[in-house]
């Protein structure tokens, strides 16, 4: 059965005054169901509070753009608040409860990426609130609320029926607590600031995240990339050889992307731009071009240390292979062979545009 590739843009499931929330359905992009793969966006207005919530996926997020503060409580541990800005990832467990609010004027965003493989439907995520119109308390009678919280009857409706709102409140000075700097340390990583993994003049720059720059990745299950390609430069063909999915957001710019499945069919042939999304099956192989504008991209990958293998480059599977496999091969002369081989000598993935 073939299933449709093509990117999508999320679709506004709920909001208000104070922002709004996004996602992508499996009904129109098939392989979130077929991957086991949740994506949703988050976007606050000033003033805008998600309010606290936990989900049924273990996610990565990725903030797309403003600055903003994330209250995170790991399971059994202490409230963590932390300043947050464009290019932070935040890696997710099972389990933590999230709260998210803006104070700025800018609007601010955040992508959620995630596995769904446990969770109550396949390829969507189910959040849970703690409070509001949809508050998991607004489902107990109020014997068993107040039992629970120790307080007679009137306190406990006035607790679960106060707050109104759901999901998204607008809360025009509130007194919520100051981001500190060092919650950051090992709940994030920027990764616009940290050091490049690829490095191409005039080609592009990748930077990984994984269980080395941020070990919580381990927890989540997930890997992740920011790939920023110059104007006009091309992305080598290549695949997860290690079995993951490959989950792209584009994040800035526009460019061209080709998919390459079983028996050398082109499965995806299409443009790309900002706010699309769209999944690489298993071990096809994706190649990106972009526009004179350049071309940004966060991927999640369903592996937390992912391998590639390219094909083109000095790094390239080709490269390893013998002369003589290649001549039987191609079925050609060692003198197109040499040719073949003498071509993108350079340590790279990312190909500047022609001269």
């Amino acid at each position: 059965m073939e299933i449709n590739l093509s990117p999508k843009l999320a679709k506004k499931v709920y909001g208000g005054d104070g922002g709004s929330y996004f996602a992508w359905s499996p009904s129109e992009l098939p392989m979130l169901r077929e991957g086991n793969i949740g994506a949703a966006k988050l976007a606050l207005e000033k003033n805008g509070f998600a309010l606290p919530k936990y989900s049924d996926s273990a996610q990565v997020a990725y903030v797309l753009q403003g600055t903003g503060v994330v209250g995170i409580v790991l399971p059994e541990k202490e409230e963590k608040v932390l300043p947050v800005k464009k290019g932070d990832a935040i890696a997710l467990p099972f389990g933590v409860v999230t709260w998210w609010y803006n104070k700025e004027d800018t609007e601010f965003v955040v992508l959620f990426l995630g596995d769904t493989s446990k969770a109550h439907k396949r390829g969507e995520f189910t959040d849970f609130y703690l409070n509001g119109s949809n508050g998991i308390f607004t489902g107990f009678s109020t014997e068993f609320v107040g039992r629970a919280w120790d307080l007679e009857e009137d306190v406990v409706k006035t607790l679960v029926s106060k707050q109104s709102g759901k999901g998204i409140v607008q809360v025009s000075g509130a007194n919520l607590p100051e981001p500190k700097k060092e919650h950051r340390d090992g709940m994030t990583l920027n990764c616009e600031e940290a050091p490049l993994d690829v490095d191409i003049k005039n080609g592009g720059r990748v930077v990984v995240l994984n269980t080395k720059n941020l070990p919580l990745v381990g927890e989540v299950g997930l890997g992740a990339d920011l790939v920023r390609l110059d104007g006009s430069a091309m992305c080598s063909p290549g695949f997860s050889c290690d079995s993951a999915l490959q989950v792209t957001y584009i994040v800035r710019g526009s460019g061209r992307v080709q998919v390459v499945g079983v028996d050398g069919k082109r499965v995806l042939e299409t443009t790309i731009k900002a706010g699309n999304l769209f999944i690489v099956p298993r071990f096809f192989v994706v190649s990106k071009i972009a526009d004179p504008e350049g071309l940004e991209w966060f991927s999640i990958i369903t592996t937390p240390n992912p391998i590639f293998t390219h094909l083109a480059g000095s790094i390239g599977v080709w490269k390893a292979l013998s002369p003589q496999v290649l001549e039987a091969a191609f079925n050609v002369d060692s003198a197109t062979e040499k040719l073949f081989r003498s071509k993108r000598t350079s340590d790279a993935i990312f190909f500047p545009p022609p001269n």
